[in-house]
């Protein structure tokens, strides 16, 4: 297990980090760094011996947060700003359809589950829709709009 970056090294933020409990006189779940943030990397350590972890100071934000490998990207590698995050609450903007028929109707209420950045397609999102259960689908960032509270499903 060896890590990808050194100390000194810019790195790009991959997802939104909320503070888990660790981040001392902030309250938990509050967002402490904002995917496709650039900061550079301070130390590197192992969690439990399986994982990788470094210590990256965010100097906009004046923090150093604790980041897994799989939520970094190196500062010169591809980056495509996305609108949601993952467990992010969306709706269809426009029905959705599997084998041409309509398995999610415009304003279903969906949940992402992962995202995927491609140079050519943009941002698609695996998206869980609470009236295909069971079943998630590869949804384009175009397809899917903000969720709020007054929607109805």
């Amino acid at each position: 297990m060896l890590p990808r970056w050194d100390h000194g090294d810019a790195v790009r933020l991959t997802r939104n980090v909320r503070n888990d409990g660790t981040f001392p006189g902030v309250p938990t779940g509050e967002l402490l760094v904002r995917r496709g943030r650039i900061g550079h990397v301070r130390g590197v350590g192992s969690f439990l011996q399986e994982q990788i972890i470094y210590c990256v100071h965010f100097l906009a934000e004046g923090r150093l947060v604790g980041c897994r490998e799989d939520e970094l990207v190196g500062v010169d590698e591809a980056w495509i700003e996305s609108r949601f995050e993952v467990r992010e609450r969306v709706r269809a903007l426009r029905p959705l359809a599997v084998d041409r028929q309509i398995r999610v109707p415009a304003g279903s209420r969906g949940e992402i589950l992962a995202l995927e950045r491609c140079a050519t397609l943009g941002v698609v999102y695996r998206t869980h829709f609470d009236c295909f259960a069971g079943i998630p689908l590869w949804v384009p960032e175009a397809a899917l709009g903000e969720w709020r509270r007054s929607d109805h499903a």
